[in-house]
């Protein structure tokens, strides 16, 4: 039998309230020495810091006492190589830029002329509408066919969104007039000014006034043909409908690498999909998948594009959706070592490989600007709309020169268009927000939801991220890392009977959020970035299970807050509640119905507190010219086969010199042993890591100008959702942001 416990009501134990007394102010020691201070995180948006510390989000504690040392992290761009792990286990590269042979069955989307939408005139169906309707709606709905009418282009035709209406029966009225009347519109429903009410947008069926147009075609009209909305009705059946290839970037987040390609092609950003978003100060590899697109179209791209690439194409069936991958490869070089000797690297090296970090979330899971995104989600979850909308919108301490000015610009003239024109299109949420406030003035839940969900919803997850690096830390702090105790958390093993299901999908799940399909849900898949764990059973952790031996430190698992998981039976419980309650946050009720930004709505999920490398190797390099680069990306290796048209480096002072030769001792892996980056929990089996020694690296010019310096090199797999940057963390203990490795270079 299972034993299904209430996740909303933590358990207590008789030692809570002694707890819950000194929660005000809540200082802990935890191994680092460090004074952990709760009153100086509460999330508000009156006292906005200028940048992100680790102990504003929980990152306070270590695994191990050793001693740290000095290191520079991402002094280059290419100092931090990432590599996505597929869900077969292999490391995704760049091997080929050049586009396979065209299937000639591919054919390319058919345009339809906006003039030829509409040749008779509508003054009946106006007439009619206006009956239905009202004055105003009509007059709007005769300007947009006016619009259709005059011949202009469909880009420049804007939909209309009639009046606010909360009667649901008057609105399907409304939907049947158009599907009955007007067929070349096609209707949807979006939010209205407040909760209670709703209104119908209403815009050009780009597939035309007749029933066979693509928006207007009923299931039993297109036959077996589904229903598709974003690319050609033309495209082969035995194609696959999805062109995957592989996205090389150089100092590029991913979404400003895809919108780039999106605007190069001619196609929306959201058109991309891909299993997770990767660094941006990094030089990365990951798929990517894209809907109807000729490979011989990407591949064009690689001569005009500056620092990105793209290659290893192939069509598929399905697109990519966010959480796809088991992990990622990291290559990371630690340059400017110092510390009091080698054999203090080196016992930090081999203690990160046999035990591993606390599995926090990084900091760049809560951004980089000034307005961290899990204040962005705390006020989500408040339901506190207008002021998301500001945070957003707003200037910024610390942003780029330009940006701050048209930021402040639209805080003083509130001019949409004149905001637009100057903001970079990779400011993807404040040109969404734009764009629908230009249409739906005043809506700003609309504004909030124009946002694509996966960079919407990562405010609402960055708060969960916040409260459970909170929690790791208390559970560190208070129970230390050499066991597993009473009451904490574990994934099920054998024949254990105490078992609770567990819930992974952040998603809600709204069966009537929509009153009719316009098809165009491209944007609205949501997938996480979790272990493969997630579907399975978890428990707590019992007396007999501590006397058996049946867990150790590695299966302690912690919750993301959601309405489907259960909390620890100890003292850990408690700090989920009281910070979300310092943040004026109910983590059993919502202050809202809006479902996608509510914690009840969610789920939930589990995640290791403790994480330990995989394949991990290290290496020592001395080498004098700080230029030079002293790891190969993909696109070195295939510079070496053949000649291409390199990406160049704006960090490098001399980008057309040779790069060092490093004569390295050959420590790859074997294939079998990629394929399987489960979390290991048998310490019999614990892998230290792999020292390959001391590499001299020579430079090939001026070699005695400059003084020789120390490089730790470091590679190793981690499950999707894991931060390098953590594991870099436990080796240095010291801070991991930008502006403390900012001040070493």
């Amino acid at each position: 039998m299972w034993r299904i416990l209430n996740p909303s009501r933590p358990v207590v134990s008789s030692s809570s309230s002694c707890l819950l007394s000194a929660l005000k102010p809540y200082l802990f020691v935890c191994n680092n020495k460090r004074r952990f201070n709760f009153n100086k995180t509460r999330t508000t948006t009156t006292s906005l810091m200028t940048s992100v510390d680790e102990s504003d989000v929980g990152i306070s504690c270590y695994i191990s006492n050793l001693p740290g040392f000095r290191g520079v992290l991402k002094q280059r761009y290419s100092d931090f190589i990432v590599n996505e792990v597929d869900t077969d286990g292999n490391a995704v590269r760049l091997t080929c830029l050049d586009a396979p042979p065209e299937d000639v069955s591919v054919v390319e989307p058919a345009e339809t002329k906006v003039s030829d939408q509409t040749n008779k005139s509508h003054d009946v169906e106006i007439e009619s509408f206006r009956s239905l309707a009202g004055d105003t709606d009509a007059e709007r709905l005769e300007a947009l066919i006016g619009q259709i009418t005059s011949g202009n282009s469909e880009d420049s035709i804007s939909p209309i969104v009639l009046s606010a209406n909360s009667d649901k029966s008057h609105r399907t009225a409304i939907h049947n007039f158009f599907k009955e009347n007007l067929k070349f519109l096609v209707t949807d429903t979006v939010d209205g000014p407040d909760a209670s009410s709703k209104c119908i947008r209403v815009r050009l069926n780009s597939g035309g006034k007749n029933s066979g147009g693509r928006n207007s075609k009923k299931r039993k009209e297109r036959g077996d043909k589904p229903f598709d909305s974003r690319g050609s009705e033309n495209w082969s059946e035995h194609v696959g409908k999805f062109l995957r290839f592989h996205l090389y970037k150089e100092n590029k987040d991913t979404q400003e690498a895809l919108g780039l390609i999106a605007k190069m092609l001619g196609i929306q950003p959201r058109s991309f999909g891909f299993a997770g978003t990767k660094d941006k100060r990094a030089v990365s590899t990951q798929r990517v998948t894209v809907f109807k697109q000729h490979a011989s179209r990407l591949a064009a791209l690689n001569k005009r594009l500056f620092g990105i690439q793209v290659g290893d194409f192939c069509y598929v069936k399905e697109g990519l959706m966010l959480g796809q991958l088991q992990g990622n490869r990291f290559t990371v070089t630690l340059r400017g070592v110092v510390a009091d000797s080698e054999d203090v690297i080196k016992a930090a090296a081999n203690a990160l490989g046999r035990h591993g970090f606390i599995n926090y979330f990084g900091l760049q899971r809560f951004g980089s600007g000034s307005v961290p995104t899990h204040l962005m989600g705390a006020t989500l979850l408040r339901g506190e709309w207008k002021t998301v909308v500001s945070m957003i919108l707003d200037p910024r301490e610390g942003e780029r020169n330009d940006i701050s000015k048209v930021r402040e610009y639209y805080k003083e003239t509130e001019d949409i268009d004149g905001t637009l024109r100057k903001l970079p299109h990779y400011l993807v949420a404040e040109r969404s927000i734009l764009q629908c406030l230009k249409k739906c003035p005043g809506n700003y839940l609309q504004a909030l939801k124009a946002i694509p969900r996966t960079l919407r919803m990562m405010y609402v997850h960055s708060y969960q991220s916040y409260l459970w690096n909170h929690a790791a830390s208390v559970r560190v702090q208070k129970y230390g890392t050499e066991q597993a105790v009473v009451g904490d958390l574990v994934y099920c093993k054998g024949d254990d009977t105490e078992k609770v299901m567990v819930g992974v999908n952040f998603e809600c799940e709204d069966d009537n959020c929509n009153e009719t399909d316009d098809g165009n849900t491209l944007d609205e898949v949501l997938g996480t970035d979790l272990p493969e764990e997630k579907h399975k059973l978890v428990k707590t952790v019992t007396a007999e299970d501590i006397n058996a031996g049946n867990y150790t430190i590695d299966d302690v698992i912690l919750p993301m807050p959601g309405s489907r998981v259960i909390y620890p039976m100890n003292d850990v419980a408690n700090v989920y509640h009281y910070l979300a309650k310092k943040d004026a946050i109910n983590l059993t009720e919502s202050a809202h119905n809006i479902k996608e930004f509510s914690i009840t709505s969610m789920t939930g999920s589990y995640r290791r507190v403790f994480q330990k490398p995989m394949d991990f190797e290290w290496e020592l390099l001395r080498y004098t010219d700080g230029n030079k680069p002293l790891a190969e990306t993909d696109l070195d290796i295939i510079a070496k086969a053949r000649p291409v048209d390199a990406i160049k480096e704006p960090e490098s002072t001399n980008g057309n010199e040779e790069k060092d030769l490093v004569d390295r001792h050959s420590t790859k892996q074997s294939e079998s042993n990629k394929n399987d980056i489960e979390h290991s929990t048998d310490n019999s089996q614990a892998d230290c890591g792999r020292e390959v020694g001391v590499t001299q690296v020579e430079s090939l010019h001026d070699s005695n100008s400059q003084e020789s310096q120390l490089a730790l090199k470091l590679g190793l797999t981690l499950p999707s959702s894991c931060y390098a940057t953590m594991a870099i963390r436990e080796l240095l203990k010291t801070s991991t942001s930008v502006a403390f490795h900012k001040t070493l270079r």
